[in-house]
């Protein structure tokens, strides 16, 4: 399995928002991005704002030595 990750500086926000967040699974990157998402950008965390964070994950592309 591959390590994902989402990058808040990927949407506009009023705080310039720089966090990222990765994990190896994709349902542990999904909850630690809705915990942020609600908790600083006060966000609800909604089926909808699952959906928008999902389609934000990315495959991480550094290649272990």
């Amino acid at each position: 399995m591959s390590r994902q990750y989402v990058d808040c500086r990927e949407l506009p926000s009023e705080m310039d928002c720089t966090v990222s967040i990765a994990a190896d699974d994709p349902e542990e990157l999904m909850e630690a991005a809705v915990q942020h998402a609600v908790s600083v950008h006060h966000e609800q965390d909604t089926e909808e704002l699952r959906s928008n964070i999902r389609k934000l994950f990315h495959e991480e592309t550094t290649q272990q030595a």
